[in-house]
């Protein structure tokens, strides 16, 4: 449901707002309510339009850390607006059930209670077990997601293993099974020794480590060649030694054999472009079933693929190092190739990248192993037309080149893991070898048929997130609404694993609809220091623990005040503390407002005063900004500017300059009261997506409504602009600013007032200011002994004199006014050279020697004031 102010409850104004904002007396509360209202749950019947996103699904293992609060924060800032724009909105939530994680998980709990493993319950017993964790304690982040305040749809809840999404992954399987673009095959995978499963490239976590490199010699004589290696175990794997077609060194021996050490074979010398010639000796080991590249080059020559570990990366080759681990065989195959002296080099300490399960630390093994994949090729061609073509916009837009390197670059996609905890892939075994893929209504065809052992990658359900939560297959009101979704909102590390994952099976099932319309990515949450977080770092963040400290509103307001479009962003809790600060300011001055009985509703007179027209002046030109900044997903720089707006020129300007009008009383109060109702009014508004809690609050209480996260989004009125009045407000602004600085120069208390003699008013055009700049700046008028003891020059027009007798600190302003005529002589210096330079007189346009000539003047002329002042002075 989506109603806006003329559809809500009649107004009642409160003017019952506590002295203090406390948060955790309001966040929990109000979601709640929100909730409870149904304002998050959309009508997919409704004839306003979609406004749809799909929430990156985190780990059901998982909590919300600091990158999980960014992401959060922009897609409900986001679904926020829109719902106020009058659109019909679906922010869909959601689980992950995160394979891996998951399983280790309830492995690791199975081992520590009743020193189990899963093997000992079987297959069955424990997919059970890890259904009842499932249940008991995970999914905690979405408790948390409430905290945040994340407007999502709770009825909608999806998990990448309920009922219908596992119809949804059966199918598209099985569609693509048929189209032939799923296949099994033998393929060089990432495999995990401790896992027991292959890994996708985003579950491994590559490292600098710290090995050894040694340089081994194959052969002997004229026929020697030199090869180098990381991995010595891995020799005994070898099928070829590989070199450069166009290397000169090696000519001779291409297409000869030479003997493999430590073993009875030989093995051939093949010419591959693949091969850098420049690096090392520019001759590479060639071990098939064990390297990604080396696979490559063996699929090239017809080569024999050696397996010569096992799952558990045990060496099974036959001879002395069968049965060893591959860290124990390493040093062994080394020593004994150093005892029949084909050891050519060794460097240790050798630094080099070393991959790593995500999950349990193990170093990766690529492992040659009989997988499932999907053929990418058209799938690939499909999602880069997408983009190409505009059906789908990246920002930041210089971010799709990452996106085109992937899609245009991409190896055909292992999507079977060796695990209990997944979705099973759907294709059974019958007795004879035979093979078939079964869909979500068929069964296999007999008793004696077996189901492959194997589940899916995680990513394979995940990517068809965006419109299986919406019920696909099936054609579901939520579907035909709400696909394609309008925007993704998620980071920029996860582009190539997850987002061109989706468009992959997106435009494949929904027959070249994408999945969404619009990526918008964001980049990490660093340390204040600009490092990225990790615990061995211990820079890491508990975002609850700042929520908790600060309020949910002031976490949301830091994160969005540094997210600007794919780049990576600091935080800090002195920044947290600063966005408290803020929601506080907002506070006091509502709560001001309501005191002194601004009225939101009430119609603004023609009649304004000049610093009513340049709030509302200031006000509509602001909303006309953010609405600009969100359509770009600036979200640092809207939410910088209402900071700025609602701090400086609300709360700091006009609060102040409205006191003497409210106190004064009749018509003009009135007036103000209406403006400062309609400011307040319009500024929480514009706040509310980035800050909903504290502005839930303040804007109940000011416009008497029912909820502001219902409310319609403000509009920008062009005709309140008024240039006129901003010029004359900004005179204002500088006399007071610049009186101020010299009063604090001098260490006059705030409350202090001092005669002052203000000459020029008329010429600044804000002499109907005077009795506001001297209330705003403590000044008192001359009285007839008067006597100049301090002077302050605002432009050219206006001098500020005042007598600080018995206060000024004498020393202090000559201190003062010797600077600024020491920065005068240098201007003056400086500008009459130029003057004095014929070559610059030739050669510079007109109109800049016009500006120098003005600013010799002027430093002229400030020399002549700061001289006077300083004569004026009383002696010390």
């Amino acid at each position: 449901m989506t109603t806006h102010p003329d559809t809500q409850a009649p107004p009642t104004p409160s003017t019952e707002l506590s002295t203090k904002y406390t948060p955790a007396d309001v966040e929990g509360p109000l979601y709640e309510r929100w909730v409870a209202a149904g304002y998050f749950t959309p009508d997919a019947t409704s004839d306003k339009p979609p406004f749809s996103v799909v929430i990156p699904p985190p780990n059901v293992t998982g909590v919300l850390h600091i990158g999980h609060a960014l992401d959060h924060t922009l897609i409900d800032t986001l679904t926020r607006r829109r719902r106020m724009q009058g659109y019909e909105v679906l922010w869909l939530p959601g689980m992950d059930h995160a394979g891996i994680a998951t399983q280790n998980v309830v492995e690791r709990e199975l081992a520590k209670n009743e020193g189990k493993s899963r093997h000992d319950l079987g297959r069955d017993e424990f997919v059970k077990r890890v259904w009842q964790w499932k249940e008991e304690s995970g999914g905690k982040i979405a408790g948390q997601m409430r905290r945040l305040g994340d407007g999502v749809d709770w009825t909608r809840d999806r998990f990448t293993m309920d009922e219908g999404l596992s119809k949804s992954v059966q199918t598209i399987f099985k569609k693509l099974y048929d189209d032939g673009l799923i296949y099994r095959a033998e393929r060089i995978i990432n495999w995990c020794a401790r896992c027991h499963t292959a890994l996708s490239d985003i579950e491994v976590e590559h490292s600098d480590d710290e090995g050894e490199l040694v340089s081994i010699r194959y052969g002997d004589g004229e026929n020697a060649i030199v090869v180098a290696t990381t991995r010595a175990e891995t020799m005994l794997g070898d099928t070829a030694v590989a070199v450069h077609p166009d290397d000169e060194r090696y000519q001779h021996l291409i297409g000869t054999e030479v003997q493999l050490p430590l073993t009875n074979r030989r093995i051939p010398i093949v010419a591959d472009e693949h091969v850098d010639p420049s690096f090392g000796t520019g001759a590479v080991k060639v071990t098939p079933a064990h390297d990604p590249n080396d696979f490559e080059i063996g699929q090239r020559h017809g080569l024999p693929n050696l397996t010569i570990m096992d799952e558990k990366a045990v060496i099974t080759a036959h001879g002395p190092f069968e049965g060893l681990d591959r860290f124990e065989a390493r040093p062994a195959v080394v020593a004994a190739l150093r005892e029949e002296g084909r050891i050519v080099a060794e460097k240790r300490p050798y630094v080099h990248a070393v991959g790593h399960c995500s999950r349990c630390d193990t170093v990766v093994e690529p492992r040659l192993s009989l997988q499932w994949f999907v053929k990418v090729e058209t799938l690939a061609a499909a999602a880069g037309d997408a983009v190409r073509d505009g059906r789908v916009s990246i920002h930041p837009p210089e971010l799709s080149k990452r996106y085109f390197d992937w899609v245009d670059n991409m190896h055909d996609w292992c999507i079977s893991r060796q695990l209990w905890w997944g979705h099973r892939i759907p294709v059974w075994y019958g007795p004879d070898g035979e093979m078939v893929c079964v869909g979500p209504d068929e069964q296999p065809p007999g008793p004696e048929w077996t189901q492959d052992t194997d589940v899916l990658d995680t990513w394979f359900s995940s990517g068809l997130w965006p419109f299986s939560t919406l019920g696909w297959p099936d054609e579901t009101p939520d579907l035909a609404k709400f696909y394609p979704t309008s925007v993704l909102v998620t980071g920029y590390d996860i582009l190539f694993f997850w987002v061109a994952r989706m468009m992959l099976l997106g435009l494949y099932a929904m027959d070249g609809e994408q999945p969404f319309d619009v990526v918008a990515l964001h980049g990490l949450v660093r340390d204040k220091y600009g490092k990225k977080m990790s615990k061995s770092r211990g820079n890491t963040v508990d975002p609850l623990d700042w929520m908790d400290a600060y309020g949910s509103d002031a976490l949301r307001f830091m994160l969005a005040r540094g997210a600007n479009p794919g780049s990576d962003q600091a935080s800090s809790e002195e920044w947290v503390a600063g966005a408290r600060n803020f929601c506080n300011k907002l506070w006091n001055a509502t709560r001001f407002a309501l005191l002194n009985g601004a009225d939101a509703g009430a119609e603004l007179p023609s009649e304004l005063s000049p610093a009513d027209r340049w709030i509302l002046s200031r006000l509509h030109t602001v909303l006309a900004e953010v609405d600009d900044l969100y359509e770009r997903f600036e979200f640092a720089k809207l939410t910088d500017l209402l900071y700025h707006f609602a701090w400086d020129e609300v709360c700091d300007w006009y609060v102040e300059l409205a006191k003497p009008e409210l106190a004064a009383g009749g018509v003009r109060a009135d007036t103000t009261r209406a403006v400062l109702g309609h400011v307040l009014d319009r500024l929480l508004r514009v706040l509310h997506p980035v800050t909903p809690f504290v502005t839930e609050a303040l804007w109940t209480a000011l416009t008497g409504r029912e909820s502001v996260v219902i409310a319609e989004w403000p509009q920008a009125e062009p005709g309140r602009r008024d240039p006129a009045a901003e010029a004359e407000i900004e005179a204002l602004q500088r006399v007071v600013t610049e009186v101020r600085r010299f009063r604090s120069d001098q260490g006059l208390r705030p409350t202090q007032r001092v005669p002052a003699r203000l000459d020029g008013l008329d010429a600044l055009g804000v002499a109907a200011h005077e009795t506001l700049i001297r209330s705003l700046s403590r000044l008192d008028p001359a009285g007839d002994d008067f006597t100049a003891t301090g002077t302050v020059q605002v432009g050219a027009e206006l001098t500020v004199s005042f007598d600080t007798s018995g206060t000024i600190d004498v020393a202090a302003e000559r201190r003062r006014l010797e600077k600024d005529l020491a920065a005068a002589e240098k201007e003056r210096a400086q500008n009459s050279g130029k003057l004095g330079n014929e070559a610059f007189l030739a050669k510079a346009p007109d109109a800049v020697v016009a500006k120098v000539r003005e600013r010799l003047t002027a430093a002229e002329a400030d020399l002549a004031r700061l001289e006077t002042q300083l004569a004026a002075l009383p002696s010390a």
